[in-house]
């Protein structure tokens, strides 16, 4: 069987993003997804959401604005393009970025109910022998965009009544008919469950969170610039311990909420104190659960201020854990051919293609499981058309798409001690 150029596993913004570049290549590619369609978080499709990125921030616009599979192509082909420019959106809901996705899906070799269960190499066929729903297909490059999984809390996993936020729309209902709810984790997620639940509630809703305040998303222009290749090739020459402490130190840039998230909820608190009145709502920064059990249809939480030390026991009748994503383990996957670093995890250079074993001849890129190598723009959509681009560049060994050599205001960094 003759092998393909390039295929994907996994389809989702940053694997669509390199199959929409790859077209007019000559590459023959496949994209292949487990899942029977594609959805875009499915589970936080809350009316009223948008991106945190502008709709600049597509599969293809960064890098070629005049793809067919743009944002703006996806209006005119939708006959939306007034009522777009009337609206004046700079930043879109979620379920019109998630209905784009699905109409530039429909236009690349994606496969879908199309599980790859296993990579590895294959000497005699010269590349790589991808495991299909049970056939073998082989590719000299492979790129990985599988994604990251949700993280429930070790104290919470495994009980009923606790769901990851990633799945909230489809128990909305029930926790609506709730008598009290837990949101646990402050980023954008909780926020905007937190928010969507205090609108539909009558019943005690409580917002937790580790983090010291409900904080703002690091949103100045400057700011903004530690999502660009610039800030990413500077993080790359940074040593490894000074990396790893620094993206945790990041999380208002990737963890807080957006300003006028944090706005509406305030507002909608106050709404409720019109009469006299208190919300019956608990916002409490600063705490952690170290401890959960189940306790009588519901579940008790064991809570403890990071500041003062104070512990005490919550009962609630559901937890929602907004507690963020992780990149997924792939040792099922890709076996023994990544060569890992100390702490077990890929090894992944500036083209985002990853260190493999020995003997290896074919190519190996992934996308959004590099952040301990390439920074916090590792899952930002504001980089994956030049993510994409990049890749493409590296595996077809020439400038596919031309990428500029500046992309920041901001320099970060000294050369040799001097400015």
């Amino acid at each position: 069987m003759t092998a393909l150029d390039l295929v994907g596993v996994g389809v989702g913004p940053f694997n669509l993003a390199l199959a929409a570049l790859a077209r007019g290549t000559g590459l023959t590619t496949a994209f292949h997804e487990r899942e029977p369609e594609l959805r875009w978080h499915p589970g936080m499709l809350i009316d009223g959401s948008t991106l945190q990125v502008p709709f600049l921030a597509d599969l293809v616009s960064l890098v070629d604005p005049t793809n067919p599979l743009s944002f703006l192509n996806y209006l005119r082909a939708r006959d939306r393009l007034f009522p777009f420019y009337f609206a004046e959106r700079f930043h879109v809901p979620r379920t019109e970025y998630d209905d784009y996705l699905r109409w530039a899906a429909a236009q690349l070799p994606c496969h879908f109910d199309s599980a790859v269960s296993s990579v590895q190499w294959s000497d005699s066929a010269n590349a790589f022998a991808l495991d299909i729903a049970g056939e073998t297909v082989h590719a000299r490059t492979v790129v990985l965009g599988v994604g990251t999984g949700p993280v429930v809390p070790q104290a919470l996993s495994g009980l009923e009544h606790v769901t990851h936020s990633a799945h909230y729309l489809s128990v909305r209902d029930r926790l609506t008919a709730a008598d009290d709810v837990t949101v646990v984790g402050s980023g954008q997620s909780g926020a905007e469950v937190f928010l969507d639940l205090l609108r539909r509630r009558t019943g005690s809703t409580r917002w937790l969170t580790r983090t010291r305040a409900f904080a703002p998303m690091e949103y100045s222009k400057l700011g903004l610039e530690q999502f660009t290749p610039d800030y990413t090739r500077y993080f790359r020459g940074l040593a490894g311990p000074v990396r790893d402490a620094l993206v945790p130190a990041q999380w208002q840039l990737y963890k807080a909420i957006d300003a006028e998230t944090i706005a509406q909820i305030h507002d909608e608190l106050y709404r409720r104190t019109i009469g006299g009145e208190w919300p019956d709502a608990v916002l409490t920064p600063g705490v952690e659960v170290v401890g959960a059990r189940a306790v009588g249809g519901g579940v008790e939480l064991s809570l403890r201020h990071v500041d003062q030390g104070t512990t005490a026991a919550v009962r609630t009748s559901e937890v929602v854990c907004a507690t963020g994503y992780a990149e997924r383990d792939l040792t099922g996957l890709l076996g023994d051919l990544p060569a890992l670093d100390e702490r077990g995890r890929l090894v992944v250079d500036g083209d985002h293609r990853v260190a493999l074993r020995a003997g290896v001849g074919g190519a190996l890129y992934a996308q959004n499981a590099d952040r301990h190598t390439n920074g916090v723009g590792a899952p930002d959509l504001g980089l994956a058309a030049w993510r994409a681009a990049t890749i493409l560049n590296s595996a077809c060994g020439r400038v596919v798409h031309r990428l500029p050599d500046r992309t920041a205001f901001t320099t970060f960094g000294l050369l040799d001690g001097r400015e």
